[in-house]
């Protein structure tokens, strides 16, 4: 099994990812060898100083890098030797199995729709966040911000690639999928919600249990909350949030903790042929770690592969 990483990508790269490589090979007992994209005169150093074994890692020198604030696709065009170009290019042509990157989001996720191309009969692609749940249970919550404008049929993809992802990733066995909306009752919520009702609703490949309300995404009601990335997004960040303060006011509380990003690594890209894993800039080395555990597990999975059965004929 072969994974790429973007060295350069991140806020603290390349010394954070290379931290996490530590990590993630320490407590990994078959490891996948790990393709290093990104400047070599900056990552060697750091290998030897991390004490990283030759024979896990091998490095593709990219002398360009995409900045946080680039136009994405115009710097995937234009640099094309960039850690994240690179990865791209070793993940369409086979010589690697899963690409991952805490850089530039928007150059990810452009790269993932143009060089890998979404699943045959997936109309948009879509991110997710992990939602921990009062009683220590976990949730998964969709879109979270790819599609901040969506039709019916967009959320009733979202909440089969959702339960895919909940079932073969979280181990979660037939789980529930449930509308976010304004009220619990059928006919309820905006035109977007009312017309995706009925297609989630007669979804053969879910298991749907109806909407939820806003105060009840942090309780166990449903495993698989689909909405479109407008709503996901503000939900995110509120949560995102919630760590952030509780932290600040050094609330210690074991719930609380659950809420901290680095626990998860980063964000698959649903509904693209293979894996790519966005990290969040401020990744630390838990974090990269985790973005290489999640990796090797959708793979170990053959996530892609399911996800492509689930759509065939669609």
């Amino acid at each position: 099994m072969t994974i790429c990483l973007d060295m350069m990508g991140g806020d603290f790269a390349p010394r954070e990812a290379v931290k996490g490589i530590q990590l993630y090979l320490s407590e990994t007992d078959t490891p996948a060898v790990l393709l290093l994209t990104g400047d070599e005169a900056q990552i060697n150093p750091l290998l030897q100083e991390y004490q990283i074994p030759a024979a896990a890692v091998k490095v593709v020198h990219a002398p360009q890098i995409i900045g946080m604030h680039e136009h994405p696709t115009k710097a995937l065009k234009e640099k094309q030797q960039s850690s994240i170009a690179i990865g791209f290019h070793l993940l369409a042509s086979g010589k690697s199995e899963a690409f991952i990157s805490a850089g530039n989001t928007g150059a990810m996720l452009v790269g993932a729709m143009y060089s890998i191309k979404a699943i045959e009969g997936v109309q948009r692609p879509t991110i997710s966040t992990i939602i921990p749940k009062d009683n220590g249970k976990t949730g998964l919550l969709l879109d979270v911000g790819l599609n901040a404008d969506c039709k019916p049929e967009h959320l009733n993809q979202f909440a089969q690639l959702g339960s895919l992802y909940a079932r073969y990733i979280l181990n979660i066995d037939n789980p529930r999928v449930a509308l976010i909306n304004i009220g619990e009752e059928e006919g309820k919520g905006n035109i977007l919600a009312q017309a995706a009702y009925p297609l989630l609703k007669e979804n053969n490949e879910i298991n749907f249990s109806g909407n939820v309300e806003g105060r009840d995404i942090l309780l166990d009601k449903a495993d698989v909350m689909v909405c479109e990335g407008f709503t996901g997004n503000v939900i995110l960040k509120m949560a995102e949030s919630i760590y952030e303060i509780t932290h600040q006011k050094q609330i210690h509380h074991e719930y609380f903790d659950r809420f901290n990003f680095e626990n998860y690594g980063g964000t698959p890209v649903l509904g693209v042929a293979k894996p790519v894993i966005i990290g969040h800039g401020i990744s630390h080395a838990k974090a990269f770690s985790n973005m290489i555990r999640l990796a090797q597990k959708m793979i170990e999975a053959g996530l892609m592969e399911k996800m492509k059965a689930s759509f065939e004929g669609k």
